[in-house]
């Protein structure tokens, strides 16, 4: 059964049957080759099943033919003459007693004394009497719905026509017969519904009631301008009795007529006269019933309808005025004739025509004959053409083999004769063309299929007593032109038939998709022929059912996928036919006034002689030519589609609800004002524990808890239910939207939609007394997306004033929408987590309050474990947001640090703010290790370790005359930090893991090392320790600090770790520089420091090389290995130990070459730039603020530095050559030095005393004097070569 979905399945006393298939099948026709009487593949259609609502049918008993029934042959065909007719029969279903055999009456039986058995029940009859055996009554004017409710999933794909079998030979006689045809026709999908349209008696009802004069109007002024009720004749009634006793006579044991006793003749007669009046058509009213009626037929079926979870429409008691529904099911005298009252229906084909057939006709069996029917004929009156087509047709759809024909005179028995049903239409005085009869059945079917064209009309087949002309009118459109269209009585059978197809069709929607467009057409139709007034129930049942045609989960793709939603098929067709004009080559639609008849005919077969012309008659319309369901191209257009047909719901619920007046008064048109709170209390980090503490406390106790609606509806009741469902609906729709709203980053909105989409949950609580898990995952969904906005928000708090606008803003249907949401609750319980704070804290704190809400429902309902793709979800973002409120009070602490300055202490309130992060960071680890993401664990791992760097930072001792040392508290947080940082990565195991997160991981741990040393050098805390520990502490922290330095791995971080090796290897040199300038150790330990100072300056110049963009850097480090190698000069004593160290020296200078040309490029560009500039008027921008990268400063400052120690260093080896060639006489390499040393020393000392000089000049200088010196020293070595 659809959830939440009302069906119409008939009266609670006689529920839906079950199709019996029993193939009894054969193939009849007109002459030669028949099967022969005894056939026993020939037996009639028959079945021995009772009736499934008709507990008192008898058991299925043994047929009368002795011997084995053999399997049919299905659809067999039989030649005769060059021609064909092919037949095929089905027993869907019969509540038929087993076949009596029938006893051959006795000559001169008189019959019209009655049988003693006459109008009893009998065994051998069943309950169902004079029904089953020969009271024909006229077909009821809804026969053919019955029996499509029965047989739903046939109905608009595998039947052509539905029709109770008198109408078939009525139709199928047109060509022969002169009287006058009425027939209803509606069309659901490819079926066409047949019923007998009983003008006389409906007029006659309508001269009584004043309903329908309408159409009693429109016959007399363009039909039948004489109209009046013609009676039927005594002899009618006559032959009517007479034919009822004699089937009575024909079960009777032993043959012999039993007249009645004299005493109970008259209540006999008095019988057989209600029993003909009986059998006159009880038309119902159209909708106007007495509240009266109403409100008893209601009160009569309350206690006996079973509360089931699906939506009877027996349950429904509405409002006084609406014409309850279960009075379309009643077997009372108020019946509209919906019930399935024949005895049997059978699927048959005929042709290429499939039919689903009801029929009554009686079938007897005996002795040797499988099945037989009995007819009584008149000797004196010999069988015609229409007798002999009405015989055939009736033993062809009920596949009876032989007719047996009782012939009587006056009422007088006097013989039987024995026909075969192929020999019928063979019959003296009774010849027809059986092909004939095949061809008027093909055009009759075409001429209908091409012009009864719209689902939900109600069409008229007319033909006049004594005329040739067939007229098809649409009373649909007839009808709309008077005051109330809801006049035509069809309306309500075929709304509710149109109903059930497309609530069968919903039940296997996931089975093919193809059917949507028709299932939506068929609601739409159904919608539209109902009053919503008079008829809530099914209205807000369509409704629902056309919600959940789209679905709104899908991804966009599939709505072109596989499954042909938008192709042409049988299954779907547009609705835009039934605004257009419909016509074929044999009729037309015409809206002109025009007084002739023609002009309100949909179509005319101008002579019923065209009927035997094969094939004249060709259906040009395809009955859905194309797709109906709509191809939403996004997700909101989809959704809004859902939301329009859950409000239509929820009204219909609503105005079926009689406490309107106690409710409060709200206007649907006036918006409902959204709360907007700034930084206030009410939305306070407290306030909001005790909203969730609330919330929380509602969850958990709901089972307990009896909830009642504010608007007075019945739990149970198909408005309870109903509302439930189409709450939910909506609530899901909001939520699709406010997910596609997070993806188009309109977070405004998204916040919007999602609070409707909880405040329709909150409405679902309140009315629900136990809700389903589907339903608590679904609130467990809402509340984590509803987190994911508000963290979006704080995320993106520049554009607030656009989010706010968005967030304000209503559509009407949002507005009616909450109007009925109001009814039953205030929709407040989650204000908490949907109000819109300008406050940056308060909107972290509600993002990690709805994923806490959304786990503690997970956890309470033990959907846990049922779903724990959701629970890991759900700790992930609780993870993630406790990690950014972690983020954001660290960041607050280091602010107020920055503020408060270096020379205050710590204060209280930088301390509660550390407290707060720790405790977030410490939560948001415990949950990702739950669910092992090592990843982000490390990441918060990595987070923490930064929170303690910046508590470190905080302990600061004030620098009070600048004597501050690196206090215990500093390397106290230093070192928790590097504990943190080794977590992260024991969390992660090894870079394969992520590689990313284990290189930042690295870098902060070796940031931290190299801070901790740095300060440890540059602060050293000499008060606490000694000199050499210091130095080892900072060599240690160095070294380590350079292990987690990833040097080597090319990534967008591979200058800065170059960078910072270069960085320590240069701390390091300078610091064992230091060590050997200022300590006095022994001569091991200075010779273990002077190895280290080189092999660390050396290290240094090659990283900052690799650069290539730090000349300041790389120039000061080869300047303190100048100074190291003067240092090292000063300690020499021999004149050639200090001509190598200077040799040395100056070879480092020389390499600084490189270094000055990287310093001129700069300074060029920057000259051209300037130049430039000034060609094109603009202001010249100062050096400082220029684009380059050089520090000037510093430039200038070392540029200083630079010359002084070149002019030093040529000065001293000026000196020691000139006196080494006066004690031993120079040889040519050496003067050759010399000369140059003291070429480029003049130059020096003449460009020292210039002091006019700009940067770039001195730069150009030195360069020149460094090609000198390049050029002597590449001379010289190939000179020694």
């Amino acid at each position: 059964m659809w959830p939440g979905i009302l069906h119409v399945w008939g009266s609670p006393e006689s529920p839906l049957r079950e199709a019996s298939e029993l193939p009894i099948v054969t193939a009849v026709a007109a002459a030669g080759g028949a099967k022969r009487m005894g056939d026993p593949r020939g037996a009639g259609a028959e079945s021995g099943l009772a009736r499934k609502s008709d507990p008192g049918a008898p058991a299925p008993g043994p047929a009368s033919l002795k011997g084995e029934r053999e399997e049919p042959n299905q659809g067999s065909v039989l030649f005769l003459g060059g021609n064909e007719v092919k037949s095929s029969a089905v027993v869907k279903y019969s509540s038929a007693p087993p076949q009596a055999a029938f006893a051959r009456l006795q000559e001169k039986t008189d019959l019209k004394l009655p049988p003693a058995n006459w109008l009893r029940e009998s065994a051998k009859l069943g309950p169902a009497g004079a029904t089953i055996l020969g009271n024909s009554k006229k077909g009821k004017p809804f026969s053919s719905f019955g029996m499509a409710y029965d047989f739903i999933d046939s109905i608009g794909n595998d039947v052509d026509v539905v029709s109770d079998s008198e109408n078939i030979k009525k139709l199928l006689k047109i060509p022969y017969s002169k009287s006058h045809v009425s027939m209803a026709v509606h069309r659901i999908g490819r079926t066409l519904l047949l019923d007998d349209l009983d003008i006389q008696e409906l007029f006659m009802r309508s001269s009584q009631t004043g309903d329908w004069t309408w159409l009693k109007e429109f016959y007399q002024r363009l039909i039948d301008q004489k109209w009046q009720r013609k009676k039927k004749s005594k002899e009618h009634w006559y032959q009517k009795a007479i034919l009822s006793k004699f089937l009575y006579y024909s079960i009777n044991g032993d043959g012999a007529a039993q007249p009645v006793p004299p005493e109970e003749q008259h209540q006999e007669e008095t019988t057989e006269d209600q029993t003909a009046e009986a059998g006159r058509v009880s038309w119902p009213a159209p909708f106007e019933m007495p509240s009266s009626l109403s409100e008893d037929a209601s009160a009569s079926n309350q206690g006996s309808v079973p509360h089931e979870p699906s939506y009877v429409v027996g349950d429904v008691s509405s409002v006084p005025k609406e014409q309850n529904l279960s009075t379309l099911f009643s077997d009372g005298g108020n019946s509209q004739g919906l019930k399935n009252d024949f005895v049997r229906n059978i699927l048959w084909t005929f042709e290429d025509i499939h039919m689903l057939v009801g029929s009554n006709m009686p079938i007897f069996g005996g002795g040797r004959y499988p099945a037989v029917s009995l007819r009584l004929r008149d000797n004196n009156k010999p069988i015609n053409v229409l007798t002999g087509i009405d015989y055939w047709l009736d033993n062809l759809i009920c596949n009876v083999p032989e007719l047996v024909m009782c012939f009587h005179v006056n009422g007088i028995v006097q013989k039987y004769e024995m026909i075969k049903t192929e020999d019928i239409p063979n019959l003296e005085n009774s010849n027809f063309s059986t092909k004939v009869i095949k061809d008027i059945a093909q055009n009759i079917l075409s001429f209908l299929k091409a012009n009864c064209t719209k689902e939900g009309h109600t069409y008229w087949l007319f033909k006049a007593s004594g005329s040739d002309i067939v007229k098809l009118y649409d009373l649909t459109t007839l009808c709309e032109e008077t005051e109330d269209k809801y006049q035509n009585p069809f309306t309500m059978p075929v709304a509710i038939l149109l109903y059930k197809v497309a609530c069968n069709m919903m039940l296997k929607k996931n089975q093919n998709r193809k059917h949507y467009g028709t299932i939506r057409t068929l609601l739409l139709n159904c919608v539209k022929l109902l009053d919503k007034g008079r008829h809530p129930q099914i209205i807000a049942s369509a409704n629902y059912m056309l919600s959940e045609l789209f679905q709104l989960d899908e991804p966009k793709k599939e709505e072109s996928g596989e499954f042909p939603l938008n192709g042409n098929s049988d299954e779907s067709y547009s609705e835009e036919e039934e605004e257009m004009p419909d016509s074929d080559e044999n009729g037309s639609y015409s809206t002109s006034s025009d007084p002739p008849d023609d002009n309100k005919a949909v179509a005319v077969i101008k002579s019923v002689g065209e009927l035997s012309v094969p094939e004249k008659y060709k259906s040009t319309h395809q009955i859905r030519p194309s797709c109906a369901f709509p191809v939403c191209h996004d997700t909101e257009e989809r959704c809004r589609l859902v939301l329009n047909y859950v409000l239509e719901g929820l009204k219909s619920v609503d105005s079926s609800i009689k406490k309107e007046s106690d409710l409060p008064a709200a206007d649907p048109s006036t918006p409902i004002p959204l709360k907007y709170e700034d930084e206030s209390t009410s939305v306070g980090p407290e306030c909001l524990e005790k909203q969730m503490a609330l919330f929380l406390d509602k969850m958990g106790s709901f089972r307990e808890v009896k909830h009642s609606s504010q608007s007075g509806m019945i739990p149970g009741s198909w408005q309870y239910k109903m509302k439930l469902q189409l709450i939910l609906k909506s609530s899901k729709a909001y939520y699709v939207l406010s997910d596609a709203a997070v993806s188009l980053q309109k977070y405004g909105r998204a916040l919007r939609y999602i609070k409707l989409a909880l405040q329709c949950h909150d409405t679902y609580c309140c009315l629900c007394t136990n809700m389903l898990s589907e339903v608590l995952l679904f609130l467990c969904q809402s509340l984590t997306l509803c987190g994911d906005i508000q963290l979006m928000l704080a995320q993106n708090a520049n554009n607030r004033a656009a989010y706010l606008e968005e967030y304000n803003y209503q559509t009407k249907e949002d507005q009616e929408i909450l109007h009925s949401l109001h009814r039953e609750s205030s929709c407040q319980v989650f204000s908490w987590a949907t109000d819109l704070s300008t406050d940056l804290e308060c909107q972290l704190s509600i993002s990690c309050k709805c994923y806490e809400a959304a786990n503690e429902i997970l956890l309470f309902s033990n959907l846990k474990g049922q779903n724990p793709e959701q629970y890991t979800q759900v700790l992930k973002r609780m993870g993630n947001i406790r990690n950014e409120i972690g983020v954001f009070y660290m960041n607050q602490a280091a602010a107020l640090q920055s503020e408060r300055g270096e020379n205050k202490t710590v204060s209280a309130a930088e301390q509660q703010l550390w407290k707060k992060s720790f405790s977030c960071f410490e939560k948001g680890i415990q949950n990702f290790e739950s669910i092992d993401d090592a990843t982000n664990a490390a990441l918060l791992l990595c987070n923490m370790g930064r929170l303690m760097r910046i508590c470190a930072h905080a302990h600061c001792a004030a620098a009070v005359d600048f004597k501050r040392e690196f206090s215990h508290e500093e390397a106290l947080y230093y070192n928790k930090a590097v504990d943190y940082y080794l977590k992260a990565l024991r969390s992660l195991g090894e870079r394969e893991v992520h590689p990313a997160v284990w290189d930042s991981v690295n870098w902060e741990l070796s940031t931290t090392y190299f801070t901790m040393a740095t300060l440890l050098q540059d602060y050293a805390p000499l008060s606490r320790k000694a000199q050499e520990q210091i130095e080892k502490e900072v060599s240690e922290s160095m070294m380590k600090s350079l292990k987690y330095c990833d040097v080597d791995t090319v990534s967008a971080r591979q200058p800065l770790c170059q960078y910072r090796a270069a960085t320590v290897h240069h701390r390091l040199a300078s610091m064992y520089h230091s060590c050997l300038r200022n300590q006095v150790g022994d001569e091991h330990q200075r010779k273990q420091h002077r190895v280290l100072v080189d092999l660390h300056y050396s290290k240094a110049v090659k990283f900052f090389h690799l650069l290539k963009d730090v000349p300041c850097e790389l120039l000061r480090v080869q300047l303190e290995r100048v100074a190291f190698a003067e240092f090292q000069m000063a300690s020499q004593n021999s004149s050639a130990g200090k001509l190598k160290t200077l040799s040395g020296a100056l070879d480092i200078m020389i390499k600084t070459q490189s270094v000055f040309q990287l310093i001129r490029k700069e300074l060029v560009a920057e000259f051209e730039q300037r130049l430039e500039d000034n060609k094109s008027n603009v202001e010249s921008v100062p050096a400082e603020d220029s684009s380059t990268s050089l520090n000037k400063e510093e430039i200038v400052k070392l540029l200083g530095i630079f010359e002084s120690r070149l002019s030093f260093l040529l000065l001293q080896s000026i000196k020691l050559l000139t006196s080494t060639k006066r004690k031993v006489g120079g040889n040519s390499e050496e003067e050759e030095i010399l000369k140059t040393n003291k070429n480029v020393y003049s130059l020096l000392l003449r460009s020292a005393a210039n002091k006019n000089l700009t940067l770039l000049e001195r730069t150009e200088v030195v360069l020149n004097l460094l090609e000198k010196l390049t050029q002597d020293n590449e001379g010289n070595i190939l000179g020694i070569q």
